[in-house]
């Protein structure tokens, strides 16, 4: 396995974890991740025409859940730099001219040659140091066009002591400590410093998940 370059992490996965990633997240939530999942994405209001931009897109998965409510003229492009994740990716869209992969960290400054109309994040951001996600968040708005949305799907904002004690320790036991500062923050208030506004937010998984759309103002 590769060095990682967040030690402290959890988004940067082994490749056994990577290649059974969809079939890990499934057993371990007992079917509950993949139909929020499902939800969450139904609840992006996603447009026929929309030019999506999917950063962190693994395998996939989510990617082919938003390819389905777009017809022939709108598009995905997926970003991210596991090499095991980047070929379940191809492979399943390689006779899809709609979607395509790019090779390329999200965590650091990056410029592509167009714009998109959504910006999707997945279960990544809370994953980086707080300086890190700044970075992420930026790249999310040099990459959209005005007035596009920038959606977030990860965990809300909670305190964890409050939790079950079950459910605090299996948050406990599956995360990394950027999880932990991440639930923590005001999140509507940080992006709004960036430059976003009209917040709108969607939850799931007993309010512990969330799905925040940020528009770019």
């Amino acid at each position: 396995m590769k060095e990682k370059i967040y030690p402290e992490s959890g988004v940067e996965l082994s490749p056994f974890i990577s290649k059974h990633y969809d079939r890990i997240l499934a057993i371990g939530s007992m079917g509950h991740y993949p139909r929020a999942i499902k939800r969450a994405i139904q609840d992006m209001d996603i447009q026929p025409e929309d030019q999506i931009l999917d950063l962190g897109c693994g395998t996939g998965y989510n990617t082919e859940l938003i390819s389905e409510y777009l017809s022939p003229g709108g598009s995905i492009r997926g970003l991210d730099i596991s090499e095991e994740m980047a070929g379940q990716f191809q492979k399943r869209f390689q006779e899809d001219p709609r979607i395509k992969f790019l090779n390329q960290r999200i965590d650091v400054p990056f410029q592509l040659e167009r714009k998109f109309n959504k910006v999707f994040i997945s279960f990544v951001i809370h994953g980086f140091p707080h300086e890190v996600r700044q970075v992420v968040i930026q790249n999310a708005l040099d990459h959209l066009e005005e007035s596009g949305s920038f959606f977030i799907l990860d965990w809300a904002e909670f305190d964890m002591n409050s939790m079950p004690p079950l459910h605090r320790a299996i948050f406990k036991a599956v995360e990394c400590k950027y999880a932990f500062d991440f639930i923590e923050r005001n999140w509507k208030s940080l992006l709004k410093e960036k430059g976003f506004v009209d917040f709108r937010e969607h939850f799931y998984l007993r309010k512990y998940m969330r799905l925040l759309e940020a528009v770019k103002s």
